[in-house]
């Protein structure tokens, strides 16, 4: 199950929540919302960008990867090991900044599945999450790890706050099932 939505989209904040709501289904425990990337290339910043914004918004999940403490591709392996240990009932929200054709650039994108991320910088790594909030940022190339650097922080941004808030708004409508 895949749901599409572009940031210019008024009611793509709306649509991705709704989408994020069904893929999860019924939740037994707050979700983890796992925010992957870097702050050192801005077409990488997007799971960093959201994850510091929904540290201001959202207060019924756990959340990691931020502008502070970003996860980066490298560290997932060890990471989804620690969530699965720490968060057992728990379902993963993966967020990733990706690549795809020039038209797609602007899509956000909810997978019911997991993310490998590192794959649009032909990283070879494993795979994370129950569902996944992927922003397309760049075109796919074999420079896309150089495009990355070239990519509109207004861009990244837009698709961050956009995913933080769809997020924040899907935690606060189940936070009174955990209380």
């Amino acid at each position: 199950m895949e749901f599409t939505f572009h940031f210019h989209n008024s009611l793509a904040e709306t649509g991705l929540m709704m989408a994020l709501s069904r893929c999860l289904g019924k939740l037994d425990a707050p979700p983890v919302v796992l925010c992957i990337g870097s702050d050192l290339a801005v077409g990488d910043a997007m799971g960093p960008i959201t994850g510091t914004m929904l540290r201001r918004k959202a207060s019924c999940c756990y959340i990691y990867g931020s502008l502070k403490n970003p996860v980066t591709a490298k560290e997932v392996k060890y990471v989804n090991e620690f969530l699965r240990r720490c968060h057992p009932r728990s379902k993963i929200i993966a967020v990733d900044a990706a690549v795809g054709e020039g038209s797609d650039i602007g899509l956000l994108k909810v997978v019911q599945g997991p993310l490998r991320p590192g794959s649009g910088t032909n990283k070879r790594l494993g795979s994370v999450g129950d569902v996944s909030v992927l922003g397309i940022v760049a075109e796919k190339s074999a420079f896309s790890y150089s495009l990355l650097n070239l990519t509109r922080l207004n861009l990244v941004y837009s698709m961050a706050e956009i995913a933080a808030g769809a997020i924040a708004s899907l935690t606060v409508k189940d936070e009174l099932k955990f209380a």
